[in-house]
């Protein structure tokens, strides 16, 4: 993979443009922070060199200033609301941040609950739970005529009924488990109530995407459009921004449609407002540390294409319109791209033409792409692994890593005893057994000792994956994409 970004650059550069936002508000920095904080993948796959943990790693070099504050909204609780990438609800997520912030030395002071009300009995169980475990937990309410009614929003019947959160650091990470939480209302509640115990603090946004300083459609920007396509986020040019200073710069829809609230709210608990525009507000340092533009635009250009596949994918489980699917197609084209930029679709699409069946494709890191078909005994994705394995390794196409003997016993577990409907090997079943027959085979463990090289590899399906199998990709790091389409045409898929 050749790297784009400059990793230690950035946790330098970003670390001491923080403090600095600290000194210029007298001491007290409200931080929302937006994305992810832990394994921000999006952003390693299109800037290559940025570690998943880089916004984290930032941090912790600001330990001893920062704490930080979860904020989840009470209705989420109630609905059970799923983050998608993980498969748990928000409040379980709550928890898993804060383990995850304690388990690196970061200081967590308070969970809050926004837009509550008495009607929320899971929000309220959630809070008894969290206060059992010594969290402490605020209340903030939903507030009527938000956010367009300043004069209410900015008064005792409106920020003012919310509880005041004690902090005790100069930094208060404000974090969510995910978008439509409330951290921005609730960084302006604090500086509401602040400013009237005569408390000097500011507030400042931190979004990696889209990057400020790059253009507009920069693959990097695309690529983020795509990934919130399902938000109806749009990246555009911040009209505030280029009016006062007379410099472009990119900004996306929500945070410019909602900057003329922020600005009155600003004038009316400071009587002005610290900020002339959206971009003002953010304190991210991402388009500063791109080293080689090249190397992030195409790995880019390829999260684009993939978000696109994952579209389909989507689509063909019911979960999206087929309108969101369009959205993803025209950013493609937005960015000048078709499947044809990812080389592995079309070898995947020949290799099942010429098998007769499902088959599958990766991508080395030298440019070799391998690719596998459906047999009696493997999947088409299992064939692949073992091929790449193989090639990596320097072994001949003729050497069988695991034969039919150590193979068929397996089926035996699956089909007699188990009761599977699919007697092929998974990718996880494969690797178990190659890791039995390392024990004994010289070419078996020199094919296990190439896994890492697989990381960040690209590869692609020709169907829709079982859950078995996408979860292998994810655990070797391998970027896959799948056509829209299952083997067969059952109404039941695992």
């Amino acid at each position: 993979m050749k790297i784009g970004f400059d990793n230690n650059k950035y946790l330098s550069m970003q670390s001491e443009h923080i403090r600095r936002r600290i000194d210029d508000f007298g001491g007290k920095l409200y931080l929302e922070l937006g994305g992810k904080l832990f394994d921000d993948y999006h952003a390693s796959r299109v800037l290559p060199g940025f570690r998943p943990d880089s916004k984290l790693q930032m941090l912790l070099q600001l330990a001893d200033k920062a704490e930080v504050v979860i904020v989840i909204a009470a209705s989420d609780i109630d609905r059970n609301k799923v983050r998608s990438d993980l498969g748990i609800t928000y409040d379980q997520d709550v928890m898993r941040l804060i383990d995850s912030f304690r388990s690196v030395g970061l200081y967590v002071g308070s969970v809050v609950m926004t837009m509550f009300d008495q009607a929320h009995e899971g929000a309220q169980n959630f809070k008894k739970y969290l206060e059992s475990c010594g969290i402490p937990v605020y209340l903030h309410y939903t507030i009527a005529g938000y956010p367009s009614n300043v004069e209410k929003i900015v008064s005792e019947e409106g920020y003012g009924k919310n509880e005041y959160i004690k902090t005790s650091r100069e930094l208060v990470i404000v974090t969510a488990p995910g978008p439509g939480s409330g951290k921005m209302a609730t960084c302006m509640s604090q500086l509401y109530h602040d400013h009237r115990m005569g408390i000097q603090a500011g507030y400042a946004k931190f979004e990696t995407f889209p990057v400020w300083n790059l253009p507009l459609t920069h693959a990097v920007n695309l690529a983020y459009e795509a990934a919130t396509a399902d938000l109806d986020d749009v990246n555009m040019i911040d009209p505030y921004h280029l009016d006062a200073y007379g410099v472009t710069t990119v900004n996306y829809n929500r945070d410019v449609e909602i900057y003329p609230v922020l600005q009155a709210i600003f004038k009316k608990i400071y009587g002005y407002c610290p900020y002339k525009s959206p971009t003002d507000m953010g304190v991210s340092m991402a388009g500063n540390c791109i080293i080689d533009n090249d190397a992030v635009t195409e790995a880019a250009r390829q999260e684009i294409i993939r978000r696109y596949y994952t579209a389909l994918v989507s689509a063909a489980k019911g979960k999206i319109s087929p309108e969101q699917v369009y959205n993803q197609e025209l950013i493609m084209k937005k960015a000048g791209l078709s499947s044809d930029d990812r080389p592995v679709v079309a070898a995947a699409l020949n290799k099942e033409t010429e098998s007769d069946g499902p088959a599958a494709a990766i991508m080395l890191h030298d440019g070799t792409i391998v690719s596998g078909k459906t047999t009696d005994l493997l999947g088409s994705c299992s064939s692949m692994l073992l091929n790449a394995l193989k090639r990596l390794a320097g072994i001949s196409d003729e050497v069988y890593l695991l034969s039919e003997t150590v193979i068929r016993p397996i089926h035996e577990l699956k089909t007699k005893y188990l009761g599977s409907k699919n007697p092929r090997l998974h990718m996880d079943e494969v690797l178990h057994a190659l890791a039995i027959c390392a024990a004994t085979d010289e070419n078996a463990r020199k094919a296990m000792e190439q896994l890492d090289k697989l990381r960040d590899c690209e590869a692609h399906s020709t169907v829709i994956l079982s859950h078995a199998d996408n979860s292998m990709f994810k655990k070797l790091g391998v970027h896959l994409t799948c056509e829209g389409r299952y083997q067969n045409d059952k109404l039941f898929h695992l």
